[in-house]
């Protein structure tokens, strides 16, 4: 699954819960990470990394992919 710059910040800019855990832990974590340093940079590293997780584990989270799909 790919997502877009715009849909990664919505997704640490947004009040999302998601239903994955480890998923859910890895935003949370990110969102920290960008709201100490909302540079162009760690925008495209908090997107590498969410693209990633999704396409290892996309098949066993579709409520999540779902949520992130409509944002």
């Amino acid at each position: 699954m790919d997502i877009t710059s715009a849909q990664v910040q919505k997704i640490l800019t947004g009040d999302y819960r998601f239903k994955q855990l480890a998923f859910s832990m890895m935003v949370t974590r990110l969102r920290l990470l960008y709201r100490q340093d909302q540079s162009p940079i760690v925008l495209q590293v908090c997107e590498k990394e969410i693209m990633s997780f999704l396409r290892q584990y996309a098949p066993i989270m579709p409520a999540d992919v779902a949520i992130i799909s409509k944002i």
